[in-house]
């Protein structure tokens, strides 16, 4: 019978018999195949599953751009902390699979591999382990130890697992995204890394595994992320500094968060370095994370300063209308 679902596979053994039979109905690896217009023959979209329309917009991207693709569905412990969420956690693996197979989205040429964490980390915790650096020692490094490095770790491992042309991820985890670009550029992994822009609920909110965690008045209450990100915007729109652009971002997080919130920081960094923006920086991330209740969101947006932009054309440092 004719199946128009993905493969499922749940080992290693499966895992490369799974990729032998793209191998074998998939073109060559080539710059714009001319017949079927893709770019890469093989795309990977690494998930923790309980996927939503962020993921899947993840995987259209990845249908896109390659011949065929995986996607890795593992929750992976490394980059949990010991007071954090891995128990509960939500996993769904029919349902991941249901929503996979929609319109558009993965067919019988594709895999979905799904291991355990004796699949992965077939000698228990791995002693060896992809250091994140500098980029692990602030915000989401500082917030949760370790966690970066657990991420990059798990990421290289199913790069080399699945041997992807391409990787996609979602700019929402803008500095896993840094440090998984920093990994490949450093350690010469050969994979092309893609972001694919952040998907958002109709109210502004991100679109997170974690948003089912939220009660209806913390849903509410989390709906200030995106307005803080508007507002730091509109603030270096109007050619506010940093400092200018983090005053208005925390303005709207402490008007409406209650007692029962924490703010682990709001932050406006250099998108490469995530060092802090300073009065010469024209494009900068503005970074927020958030506890609404028991659940931790995290949520970012590019700003332009704007002062900083004038300041550099009228020393000539800018792009000149004739440069």
């Amino acid at each position: 019978m004719t199946t128009t679902t993905p493969a499922l596979v749940r080992d290693r053994g499966e895992l490369a018999a799974a990729l032998a039979a793209q191998d074998a109905t998939t073109l060559p690896r080539t710059e714009g195949a001319p017949d079927r217009g893709r770019r890469y023959r093989r795309a990977v979209v690494m998930t923790m599953g309980a996927l939503h329309d962020g993921h899947l917009a993840l995987v259209a991207e990845a249908k896109r751009l390659a011949e065929v693709v995986v996607v890795t569905i593992f929750v992976n412990p490394l980059q949990f902390g010991p007071s954090e969420d891995l128990a509960r956690y939500p996993r769904d693996l029919d349902g991941d699979l249901r929503l996979l197979a929609g319109p558009g989205l993965l067919g019988p040429s594709d895999v979905v591999f799904a291991p355990t964490v004796d699949v992965v980390y077939p000698d228990g915790d791995p002693t060896v382990r992809v250091g994140a650096g500098a980029l692990g020692d602030v915000l989401e490094g500082a917030s949760r130890p370790g966690h970066l490095d657990g991420v990059l770790t798990v990421v290289l491992k199913l790069l080399h697992l699945t041997q992807p042309d391409v990787a996609v991820f979602g700019a929402k985890d803008a500095q896993q995204l840094a440090a998984v670009r920093r990994m490949v550029h450093d350690l010469d992994v050969r994979v092309d890394v893609v972001a694919h822009p952040t998907v958002r609920e109709d109210d502004g909110l991100a679109r997170s595994s974690r948003n089912a965690y939220l009660a209806a008045d913390e849903r509410a209450r989390a709906r200030a992320l995106a307005a803080a990100l508007a507002a730091g915007a509109a603030a270096a729109d109007d050619g506010a500094g940093p400092a200018g652009v983090l005053a208005a971002a925390r303005g709207v997080l402490d008007a409406h968060l209650t007692a029962d919130d924490a703010v682990d920081y709001v932050a406006l960094v250099d998108p490469a370095t995530f060092a802090d923006a300073g009065p010469g920086t024209e494009r900068a991330l503005l970074l927020l994370a958030v506890r609404v209740g028991a659940t931790r969101l995290i949520d970012n947006a590019t700003v332009v300063l704007r002062g900083a932009v004038a300041a550099a054309a009228r020393t000539g440092h800018g792009d000149g209308a004739d440069a």
